[in-house]
C-alpha cells in the first residue's frame, strides 16, 4: 500500500467514526496538534454551540444563536468593539393565533454590538431603504443579555495534516481572520465556526468556505461603528489571504430594457489577511 492510499484510508476511517467521537478522541486530537499549555493560553474563541443573545422585554424575550463574532480595534487608542452576528430567521407574525409567517416574507438577520442592533431585511424585491437599519440596543427587545461561553481546551491547527485529521474526527473547527488597515489605524478579527471544510487528499490542501459573517469595511468611517459591517461569506486555503463575497445590489438578469436587481452575494474580493484555524473540546 503506498503512502497516499494509506493516508486516504486513515482519513475515511476517521470520518466514518466521527459520529461516535468520544472524549478520548478529543484528547487524541489535542495530542496530534501538539497541545501545550502555551497554545491553550494564547488562543481563545467562543463555544458557538452554547452562545446566545437574549432579549429582556416582557413582550418577547427572544433568544438568538450567535453565528460569528467580529472584533474591531482602533490601534491608536486600543479600544475594542465586539459585534455578534446572529442566525437568520424569517419575518413572522410573532405570537399570532394563525398565519405565523408574514406575506410577502423576507429574511431577517440581526447583528449586535457597541450598544446597537443592525438589522438586515432581505426581500425578494430590492428595497434599499428597508434592507439595513440600525437601532439602539434597548429599543428592540430590551437590554440584551449575553449568554456567551468561551471554548475550553483551545488548540491551534498549524499544518495541513492537523486540519485534515481534525476534519475527519468531527471536532469543532473555528476560523479566525485578521484584517489590518494601517492608514485608518484599524484592525479587525472575524471569528466563526467552519461550516464547510474542503479537504483534498490528492493535493494535500484544505479550504474553508463559510458564512454569513459580519464583514468589516475598515475604509468606511461610520457612526455608529456597526454601520461599517456587511454580510459576507469567507473562503481561504492558506494563512496569508482571504476571499470574500459580499451581499450587495446585484443584477439578476441581463435584460437592458428592464434590468432587475436584488440583494445577493456577488463580486468577490481578495484581501491580505492572517488566518488561523482552531479546535476545542
Amino acid at each position: 500500500m503506498n503512502e497516499s492510499e494509506s493516508t486516504r484510508r486513515h482519513f475515511l476511517k476517521n470520518a466514518g467514526a466521527a459520529s461516535s467521537l468520544t472524549g478520548a478522541g478529543l484528547t487524541t486530537m489535542a495530542h496530534v496538534q501538539g497541545e501545550t499549555a502555551q497554545s491553550r493560553d494564547t488562543h481563545s474563541c467562543l463555544d458557538y454551540r452554547r452562545s446566545f443573545i437574549c432579549g429582556t422585554s416582557e413582550s418577547n424575550s427572544v433568544r438568538f444563536w450567535i453565528e460569528s463574532r467580529t472584533t474591531i480595534t482602533n490601534t491608536s487608542t486600543g479600544k475594542n468593539s465586539v459585534f455578534y452576528q446572529c442566525a437568520s430567521c424569517k419575518s413572522e407574525n410573532t405570537f399570532g393565533k394563525h398565519d405565523l409567517f408574514l406575506v410577502p416574507n423576507y429574511d431577517f438577520l440581526p447583528i449586535l454590538g457597541d450598544g446597537h442592533w443592525l438589522i438586515f431585511r432581505r426581500h425578494a424585491q430590492m428595497f434599499p431603504d428597508r434592507y439595513r437599519l440600525s437601532y439602539k440596543a434597548a429599543d428592540l427587545w430590551g437590554e440584551p443579555r449575553f449568554l456567551t461561553h468561551e471554548a475550553k481546551q483551545v488548540g491551534l491547527l498549524q499544518t495541513y495534516e492537523e486540519i485534515r485529521d481534525a476534519t475527519a474526527e468531527g471536532v469543532p473547527l473555528i476560523s479566525q481572520t485578521e484584517l489590518v488597515n494601517t492608514d485608518a489605524d484599524m484592525k479587525a478579527t472575524i471569528e466563526c465556526p467552519v461550516k464547510t471544510m474542503n479537504i483534498s487528499l490528492k493535493e494535500q490542501m484544505y479550504q474553508v468556505d463559510t458564512g454569513p459573517i459580519a464583514f468589516p469595511d475598515l475604509n468606511r468611517k461610520s457612526t455608529p461603528l456597526i454601520e461599517c459591517l456587511d454580510l459576507a461569506f469567507i473562503a481561504f486555503n492558506q494563512d496569508s489571504f482571504a476571499d470574500f463575497v459580499i451581499e450587495q445590489p446585484t443584477f439578476a438578469n441581463r435584460d437592458e430594457e428592464e434590468p432587475v436587481r436584488i440583494y445577493h452575494y456577488s463580486n468577490p474580493i481578495s484581501l491580505e489577511a492572517t488566518n488561523r484555524i482552531l479546535t476545542h473540546a
